[in-house]
């Protein structure tokens, strides 16, 4: 899981350092601004540690750790012990596929295995319609920088990129409402998975089952394209959206987090 959790959000930089991989983009999101560890390490680890520092103290980021089950815990009481806060718990949710309760559509105008990337429709009750893509669009990146809060020209020049360089298949999602995108959500495929990804709603448009019906839609263009089995990844807290994905089906499989400090 932590593998295709890589493959699906790329940094916009990273360096590999004594099987430690150091991801930076310009504080876009905790995971694509933090060292994993993904190795065998041979050089001390207060070593690295410093090490770690000195690199993000030069880009002026926080140094974070990502902290999941397979690591040994005495790493992250270390992190403690030197001043590390504990930042951005994240429970990882699985299912099989095949056993979500999905939103039942009512008709679908099927195009999306296309190369101009013309859009697959999909329609549910009370005037929903979910547009389908085969890849990112410029019209799809700025209706999520709209709906998450990016208004940074760094990260709006930078973003883009990462998206970009996701290797993996992936399924664009999203809602129009009076010609603007109110609602986003993104299915990346790897392997026999398929991650849920950006999925976000306008407030204004909240308890009208656009999340319900985007994430329906990606895990069922998911399965016909041969997924057997869904993951996601929400911040400990967030309990509107842990309801909807265990409505769906989804089930905690672990818990991560990260240690952060600021040494600026």
């Amino acid at each position: 899981m932590e593998e295709i959790s890589l493959n699906a959000w790329p940094s916009y930089r990273i360096e590999l350092y004594d099987g430690w991989l150091l991801r930076y983009s310009h504080n876009y999101t905790y995971r694509t601004n933090s060292v994993e560890q993904i190795g065998e390490s041979t050089i001390p680890v207060q070593e690295k540690i410093a090490y770690c520092e000195d690199i993000y103290s030069a880009l002026h980021c926080p140094t974070n750790f990502k902290i999941h089950p397979l690591l040994d815990p005495s790493f992250d009481a270390l992190l403690e012990e030197k001043g590390y806060q504990k930042k951005h718990v994240t429970e990882v949710m699985t299912t099989d596929i095949h056993d979500v309760n999905l939103m039942p559509s009512t008709g679908r105008n099927y195009m999306f295995e296309n190369r101009l990337n013309l859009p697959t429709l999909v329609n549910y009750d009370n005037d929903i319609t979910v547009e389908l893509k085969a890849y990112v669009t410029d019209e799809w990146l700025k209706g999520l920088f709209s709906l998450n809060g990016t208004s940074d020209p760094t990260l709006r020049r930078i973003v883009p990129k990462m998206y970009a360089a996701i290797p993996k298949q992936t399924i664009v999602a999203s809602v129009e409402l009076d010609g603007r995108i109110v609602a986003t959500g993104l299915g990346i495929c790897d392997r026999e998975w398929v991650g849920l990804y950006a999925i976000y709603v306008s407030p204004s448009c909240w308890k009208r089952g656009y999340a319900r019906a985007v994430c329906s839609t990606i895990l069922k263009e998911a399965r016909q394209l041969g997924a057997v089995k869904a993951y996601l990844q929400v911040v400990s807290g967030n309990t509107k959206a842990k309801s909807l994905y265990e409505s769906l089906g989804f089930e905690d499989f672990y818990t991560y987090w990260f240690r952060s400090l600021n040494k600026r």
